[in-house]
This record gives C-alpha cells, structure tokens and sequence, in this order.
C-alpha cells in the first residue's frame, strides 16, 4: 500500500518506519527542506528511530522523503502528523493542520483513506479537515476520513508505535475498517470507539489527566517547603496506600508536544461549549508558574544571584531525550539572567539550543548548579563538585534543598 505521511517529527516518522517495516510503500512529505535532507542521507533527529534502520528502509526502497507536495500524487492512504501548538498567546493553532489540507486537496488526485494523527479538539476531523479539504479540492476526489489520535512518548523505551493500544473512529464504518486493516499491519491492540470526537477528546483527557495530577503535586511541594517537610517524603509515604492514590513527582514546570499544550485544547473546545474549564486552566497557570517558584527558591537562599555564575544542568524537558520543546529551562534561565546571573548551561542529549553550546561539566564551573532534568549520562557527583550550591529539581542528589 502507498503511505504518505505528512510531517517527519517524532510521530510521523516513527510510523514512517512501522509501516515501511510492515512491507507498505512509504513516502514522508515534510515542507522543512533542511530536515529532508538530513533523513535523505540516513540520518535521524530522533531517539525512537536509529539511522541504521533508517538506512536500512532507504535502501531498500520502502521509505523515501520529500519536501514537494506532490509526493502525496497516488498516495493510498495519507496520515497527517503535524504540530499542533499554541500561538504566541497560547491559544491552540490549527494552521499546520490547515496547511496539510491544503496540500492534500490539491494533490491527493485519487480516492484515499485521510487520517489524522495530530492531536487536536473534538471535531477536528469533522469540521475541519473533511470540511477543508472538500472546499478547497478542484478535483471532484471522494475520501474516507478517519482519526487515531497519536500517543508517542519519546524516549520510552517499553512502549512504542507497536504495543501502544491505538484509538481509531472512522467518519463511516467503511473508512474505520479501512483504517484498522491500515494500523492492524503494525499495531497489536486496536481500540475502535464510536466517533472521531471520542478519539480525539481521549487523547486531550489522557494529557489533561497528567498536567493536573503535575500541578497538584507541583503545588503540594510548594506547600511542603513553607512546612519545613519533604514533598518527596510525604509522596513516598502516601503512595504506601495500595488503591486509591497514583504517585506523581514534583518538577521545574512541564514540556514537550503534550502536556503543556493539550489541555488548553481541550480548554478552548469547552469554554466554546459554554463550560468553563476553571480546573485545567488553573493547573496550567500552576506549572507555567513553577520555573519562577525555582528561581525565588534558589535566589531565597543566596539572598542574591547578581553576579554569580549559575550552570544550568538538563535543558530538554525529559529524562534521555533531546527534545527541547516547551521545555521550561527556557523560563527558569530567563528568570536568572533578569536576577543579574551568567547563566550557561550543560545537556549532552542536546548540545546546541538557542544558539549557545553546551558546556563542559567539571568542578568548580559555577557557583550555582540548578538541576532541571538529570540524564543518565550526567553523573551526580559531577554535579555536586561543579558548584558550591547546588538545587536539584529531580529529587535524585540526595543532601541538596530542590523541589
């Protein structure tokens, strides 16, 4: 079957590969030229994907890439795997979305099964991309349309495109069985519910579910410390509890593609209904918060940060990836250098971001280390011997104040 997948980020590429694994013909269509390059010479910008296979599946000619449009020419069956981030004023943008439209209505020139894997408000499919793509093709094509929300989680290592129970919901029963035989060649557990909005609301939940859990212990830490008890401690203990109590751990804030940008989705989608959505949006305003909290901490103890050198150590947003989206490092060091601090900062996953290098850890580098993500490359005693204070936000340097 030929597969074209709009967008070669940590989600389309991923199922690029699955497919192409499953003896399908795929193409990845990505309007960024630098990146398409870059996977055209077997090189992949994502953990989830070596370039060993991505060489392999290059060779073998069962995945190719392009940054032209007109790679989505014959293609049987289209998935969309583009951004859907927050605008400047952190309302949910659907012009990624938009623009895959587009680019489908005037090229996919044959029926063909579209899906959406991009996360987004109920009705996504239904309103917006069967509605766009509709009005915008000159070329008269009938599509069946469905959506399966994607659920990747970079870096873990034990669940991945295959074992991951995938939601599925056709716009007709024929487009959901199109798509289950589609996802079937590559997916074990196929979890088919009774309309694309369910999928896609399941999806903004299973996120919502997080970022609140986050915010309430992110609050509770901050409690905690004005206690003079371990939030770390309590959690311990109450996790104790067999039924009824699901741990969560304290940290600088949230990042990457999901948890600090689907709630506000799903936000939107019911204030536009009439709901308010009080809950969520106080749990984001909780952990957009917590990089400001970390600094207050660090400068409370130093009675002043001006002048001092501060290593900021783990700039990605999780543990062994190198994924710096949202991450809130961003904040936290833009928060010390308005307090006077030169501020550097250390990631070996990472190594350039904002147009600065990552730099050596070795003693005595800073007076300050603030501990945002700790990789299992960063040794803890190294840390320790590079400043004279040290915050851990990770809880995993025992004998330091942190969160």
């Amino acid at each position: 079957m030929r597969v074209t997948i709009i967008g070669q980020g940590y989600v389309g590429l991923t199922v690029a590969i699955e497919a192409a694994k499953a003896g399908h013909q795929v193409v990845g269509f990505d309007v960024n030229g630098e990146l398409v390059m870059q996977l055209k010479t077997g090189k992949s910008h994502i953990e989830g994907v070596s370039d060993i296979q991505l060489r392999a599946f290059l060779g073998k000619g069962l995945y190719e890439v392009s940054s032209s449009a007109s790679a989505l020419k014959g293609a049987e069956v289209v998935l969309i795997a583009v951004p859907t981030p927050l605008d400047k004023d952190r309302n949910p943008d659907t012009s990624y979305l938009q623009a895959a439209c587009t680019s489908i209505a005037e090229n996919v020139n044959s029926p063909a099964l579209i899906i959406n894997e991009s996360t987004s408000f109920p009705g996504t499919l239904r309103n917006l991309i069967a509605v766009s793509i509709s009005s915008q093709s000159a070329l008269e094509v009938s599509h069946l349309y469905a959506a399966s929300p994607e659920r990747v989680d970079p870096g873990n290592e034990k669940w991945g495109q295959r074992n991951t129970p995938r939601l599925i919901a056709g716009l007709t029963p024929e487009a959901t069985l199109r798509a289950k035989e589609f996802y079937a060649s590559f997916c074990d557990t196929l979890v088919e519910v009774s309309s694309p909005e369910v999928a896609e609301a399941a999806k903004l939940f299973e996120n919502t579910f997080r970022q609140v859990n986050i915010a309430l212990v992110n609050e509770f830490a901050q409690i905690a410390h004005a206690l003079g008890i371990s939030a770390r401690e309590v959690i311990d203990a109450a996790a104790t509890k067999p039924y009824g109590f699901m741990p969560f751990a304290p940290g600088s804030g949230v990042g990457g593609h999901c948890i600090p940008v689907d709630p506000t989705y799903l936000a939107a989608v019911a204030e536009s209904a009439g709901v308010p959505a009080t809950f969520i949006r106080r749990a984001n305003e909780v952990n957009l918060a917590m990089p400001a909290y970390v600094v207050g901490r660090v400068k409370a103890d130093l009675g002043s940060l001006a002048g001092k050198r501060v290593l900021v150590v783990g700039v990605s947003y999780k543990t062994n990836v190198a994924d710096t989206r949202e991450t809130p490092a961003e904040l936290i060091i833009d928060g010390l250098v308005n307090e006077g601090a030169d501020v550097s900062w250390h990631d070996p996953l990472v190594g350039q971001w904002r147009g600065e290098s990552s730099v050596e850890l070795m003693p005595g580098v800073a007076d300050v280390a603030v501990v945002l993500t700790l990789h299992d490359v960063i040794d803890g005693n190294d840390v320790l011997t590079s400043a004279g204070y040290v915050f851990d936000c990770t809880g995993k340097i025992a004998g330091v104040p942190g969160l």
